[in-house]
């Protein structure tokens, strides 16, 4: 078993697992969110969400690791098992590498598209030709077409894939830790360049409409009508869970590289803190201040109607920065930059699980692991990358980077609350910790977060037509049934509102195909992934002396 490996520094372990949290979402789907959720009125619920479920997740989580790590456990199947007497707990655990798999195969596609981006920002491109009209010709994208094989986009892929496995062959201080502790400074420094200059943009300015500050008060200033509303809320609580990439694994592994009275209290508080101070307020004084100044508070309002983020960030904003002359190439270097740290350090975390559990349960050698990870990684990327006019991408998305997340944190929390038992929990949580953790949080992680997810996770199931829960719940109560959203888990299944759901229409393969085939292929690998931790643990008793 791989027990050797530590970190280096404090500094290092918080930085790498911030930089696991700080990933796209801070600067693309925060700001979208927060916008498209009425801006101050997401707040108050977004920091309760993190207070009540985000702060103890990280403390579970922590606590997990680290109790599985120095029982020689740093893939979650293991820590999962040393949890009670069930031999089922381990299967839980598939979750931690399924998930991390399956993520890293489309973040690791849309990490390099901010290298591309940053290319392409310093030679240029966008002052010779929209981000609006590359953007589609860089991925593929013909009218009509289910399948794309973009040469360039691929390079890009392959290129940063590459560069991920490079950093984790080297291991956890000389990889990993290195990179965090250039990353995550340089993320911050570019961020504070871009904020700096967003938000001195005068109204003197050439082509600005409106001050940037309007941006600001708009997603900072605090309403109480974000309260009353419950898809406000889901929202929200769903922000924090992609946040702070609990739900994962990737926060287990980091913390098995622990010792047993080494603190997790503090150590997980402050990477916390980090990542909500780089999304609430890093985050949102850059996207959104810049549209605001040039677009206008409707129209950037208009633009995140979706909530990812991804049209300002990626289309409108290199325009935008065409407005300021000889700094130009830098602002889109400077951004596509500070997106590329903040994916890198992310999909670094999730491959480390992915090795570990490699190196414990089968005796690869690091690199061996590392090229492994790399194989399965770049088969599932690949598919998104032929299969994003599909929607293959959306479906990873979707049911890895979203309904898996909350499956598996809402199995963690039962488990660790009423399972392990919270006596020992609260005892894992406070052992060595350099912070005096409020008792208040004991009731918390028991009662409060559980129910917590739970809510989020049976909201998402049944999400209602255009999050309307009112209007739903008018029109249940008038017997005219349950009016489920599209994008709900059980509107997704039931593709409601597809008219047409035929694989094949005039002898070519259907839209329709690509998301149910997708689907197929994700529930295999997970399958896969239960095979294999079942091999092992046969494997384990086999060698058993």
């Amino acid at each position: 078993m791989n027990t050797r490996e530590r970190w280096g520094t404090r500094v290092g372990l918080v930085l790498a697992v911030a930089g696991n949290a700080v990933g796209l979402g801070n600067f693309l789907r925060f700001p979208a969110q927060a916008a498209q959720n009425g801006g101050g009125a997401f707040i108050i619920p977004y920091l309760v969400s993190f207070l009540l479920m985000g702060i103890p997740l990280l403390w579970i989580e922590w606590a997990i690791g680290r109790h599985g790590g120095v029982r020689g456990h740093h893939s979650t199947p293991g820590m999962f098992d040393v949890m009670g007497r069930s031999p089922l707990l381990k299967y839980l655990g598939v979750f931690g590498l399924f998930t991390n798999l399956c993520v890293a195969a489309y973040y690791c596609y849309i990490e390099s598209w901010t290298l591309a981006y940053v290319w392409h920002s310093l030679v240029g491109t966008f002052r010779l030709e929209s981000a609006t009209a590359f953007f589609p010709r860089f991925l593929g994208q013909t009218e009509g077409s289910l399948f794309a094989l973009p040469l360039e986009a691929t390079f890009w892929f392959c290129l940063t894939l590459a560069l991920n496995l490079f950093i984790l062959s080297r291991g956890l201080t000389r990889g990993i830790e290195l990179a965090a502790r250039i990353g995550m400074p340089l993320l911050m420094l570019f961020g504070i360049i871009l904020a700096v200059r967003g938000l001195t943009l005068g109204p003197d300015t050439p082509h600005v409409v409106q001050s940037p500050l309007a941006g600001l008060d708009f997603i900072w200033r605090p309403r109480l009508s974000g309260l009353t509303d419950p898809s406000t809320w889901l929202a929200a609580a769903g922000q924090v869970f992609f946040t702070l990439s609990v739900g994962m694994g990737s926060i287990h592994c980091y913390a098995s590289y622990l010792r047993s009275r080494q603190d997790i209290a503090l150590n997980a508080s402050a990477a916390g803190w980090m990542n909500e101070f780089v999304e609430v307020v890093l985050g949102s004084s850059i996207i959104i201040p810049i549209a605001v100044a040039y677009l206008g508070l409707d129209a950037v309002r208009s633009a995140t109607a979706g909530g990812s983020g991804f049209g300002l960030g990626f289309l409108t904003l290199p325009t935008l920065f065409n407005h300021w002359g000889w700094f130009a190439p830098l602002a889109g270097m400077l951004w596509f930059g500070l997106l590329f740290f903040a994916g890198i350090t992310s999909s670094l975390a999730m491959g480390q699980p992915i090795l570990a559990f490699f190196e414990d349960s089968f005796r690869f050698s690091r690199l061996k692991a590392a090229l492994t990870f790399g194989a399965a990684t770049f088969a599932l990327g690949f598919l998104c990358v032929w299969l994003y006019p599909g929607g293959a991408f959306d479906e990873f998305d979707f049911w890895t980077g979203t309904f898996s997340l909350v499956a598996f944190a809402l199995g963690e929390s039962i488990i660790f609350a009423w399972v392990f038992g919270m006596d020992k929990g609260w005892e894992e949580i406070t052992r060595g910790a350099d912070m005096k953790v409020p008792r208040f949080f004991r009731f918390v992680i028991r009662f409060v977060t559980p129910a917590f997810i739970l809510v989020i996770f049976l909201s998402s199931l049944v999400k209602p037509a255009e999050g309307d829960w009112g209007a739903a719940f008018a029109m249940l109560g008038t017997g005219g049934g349950w009016p489920l959203d599209g994008d709900s888990v059980i509107g997704k299944i039931l593709h409601v509102g597809v008219d047409d759901q035929r694989w094949i229409r005039d002898g070519a393969l259907t839209r329709m195909f690509v998301q149910d085939a997708t689907r197929i292929l994700l529930l295999c690998v997970f399958i896969g992934w239960g095979f294999l931790v079942h091999r092992a643990w046969k494997r384990k008793r086999e060698v058993a002396p």
